[in-house]
């Protein structure tokens, strides 16, 4: 497995925490819209965000993959969105670890500011499903690899 590397170049590591997942098996593109919906947010704010996503009561606006993505309820300046779960409680569970290795670090996290964040696509998992007359069809399954740097405000 090749090593995946940090998109974000720390100045100060003493200020900033940082953590990674890869090969995560969720959507790419869901996972670059909640990283864009929650990027520059303060760490409480965003957990209190993916977890209204994941209850399902709060939708994830899709800006740039929208193609014939219904409308939702409680989006401002955006029609178009889902409630991407399953993304959602990946992402969730790398922002925990992040904020973790902030406090071992010794950073305040009252004061924990998501500095940066991506998503990136990962390999693709080649499967396939049988058919009828002993054909097959593709069955493949998407990874993503998850970056977030945490810093104090």
């Amino acid at each position: 497995m090749a090593k995946v590397k940090y998109a974000y170049k720390d100045e100060d590591k003493s200020r900033t925490a940082r953590a990674s997942a890869t090969q995560l098996k969720i959507s790419p593109k869901h996972a670059v819209e909640i990283c864009r919906e929650i990027r520059g947010m303060e760490v409480e704010k965003a957990r209190k965000y993916l977890e209204e996503v994941i209850n399902m009561e709060r939708p994830v606006a899709f800006k740039r993959y929208n193609r014939k993505v219904g409308h939702r309820r409680g989006l401002t300046g955006w029609a178009s969105g889902r409630y991407p779960v399953k993304a959602a409680t990946h992402i969730l569970k790398v922002l925990e670890n992040a904020e973790a290795n902030a406090e071992y670090k010794g950073l305040d996290t009252e004061k924990l500011r998501i500095i940066h964040i991506s998503s990136h696509r990962g390999p693709v998992i080649r499967g396939w499903i049988p058919r009828a007359f002993g054909r097959a069809t593709p069955f493949n399954t998407p990874t993503t690899h998850v970056q977030i740097v945490l810093g104090e405000a």
